[in-house]
């Protein structure tokens, strides 16, 4: 972190070890610092993760209140809702399969795991091959590295890939109007085949990259590192398909969607350097844009609000784990 931070224009580091929240400054201390800390224990009973889990049902999942069950396919809203708060469990307080939550939360998302071996149900029945890799990355990151049904996961991901290499969304690959597309996204209706020859998508790259990033074996892979070639070279580009398309999202930093932060954070996982002209080109973004209270925006276009501080806080720390794996 050190030769980073003599560029970045403010140290971070003051700021976070300042923090009001209590599992900010733990992980500084432990992933920016290197310091001894306490057993994650202290982060897992902490008031924050705490309140997550006492909303949690006795299957594993988390429900959403005030939703129509009638207008998606069974179980949709409670695995959507499931996967936010795994998703925040694990890569925000650093949850593993340990924890008794987390070891019944997965298996509930396990549950919609299709014989083919994706995770059905987040966009109707169609494949959703990038939440499969999103969900396999959390997965991963809990400890489940080594279970059968993340290797056939895996296979699956491997499956779905472009001719290109990379991958989409496999009903974006085929022409429906937009009616059409909203119908079949949110019923049970057969399965839309994906057109291989289509190009690849670098947002749905990008999250499919996610669980072979942090695979231990699979990282390795040369079809994942095929993949980030492609995630890398279309950085600051408008992707391939209309859903978020425009090139702004790259530095739209907000909930679990792909942009540059997510795509270094990958890219150093799978041995990409600081010293490649496009990982350049996208560290060289955070050092510009760092503003003067140390933080970075949200959203590149758009100014932040005060109520946005805590979520900067979390961005910040992103950032700085993300910059100590390229120069730490």
């Amino acid at each position: 972190m050190t030769d980073r931070r003599k560029q970045l224009r403010y140290d971070p580091i003051p700021a976070l070890l300042h923090s009001s929240n209590k599992a900010i400054v733990y992980f500084t201390r432990r992933d920016l610092l290197g310091e001894k800390v306490e057993p994650i224990n202290m982060v897992w009973d902490l008031p924050e993760p705490q309140k997550i889990l006492k909303k949690q049902m006795p299957d594993g999942s988390w429900k959403k209140l005030g939703k129509n069950p009638a207008v998606y396919p069974p179980n949709h809203y409670a695995l959507v809702e499931t996967f936010k708060n795994f998703r925040i469990l694990v890569e925000r307080y650093g949850f593993i399969k340990d924890h008794p939550a987390i070891s019944k939360a997965a298996d509930f998302l396990f549950s919609f795991q299709t014989p083919e071996g994706d995770i059905r149900g987040f966009i109707g029945n169609q494949y959703a091959t990038y939440y499969t890799g999103y969900v396999l990355a959390l997965l991963i990151k809990a400890g489940y590295e080594n279970d059968i049904r993340v290797e056939k996961g895996m296979r699956w991901l491997f499956s779905m890939q472009q001719d290109d290499g990379g991958w989409t969304i496999p009903i974006l690959t085929q022409e429906y109007d937009r009616k059409t597309w909203l119908k079949w996204t949110s019923q049970n209706v057969w399965v839309v085949a994906p057109d291989k020859s289509k190009p690849f998508s670098h947002n749905w790259t990008d999250m499919v990259l996610r669980a072979f990033a942090v695979h231990p074996r699979y990282k390795l892979s040369v079809e994942a590192n095929v993949a980030g070639l492609l995630l890398k070279s279309s950085f600051f580009l408008a992707d391939a398909y209309t859903s978020m398309q425009h090139p702004r999202y790259w530095t739209r930093f907000l909930f679990w969607w792909p942009n540059l932060l997510t795509a270094l954070e990958s890219l150093a996982l799978l041995g990409f350097t600081k010293d490649d002209a496009d990982i350049k080109k996208g560290l060289d973004w955070f050092i510009v844009n760092q503003q003067s209270d140390g933080l970075w925006p949200l959203e590149a276009e758009k100014a932040d609000k005060p109520k946005d501080l805590p979520e900067r806080q979390w961005l910040r720390l992103a950032v700085g784990r993300m910059l100590k794996a390229y120069f730490g």
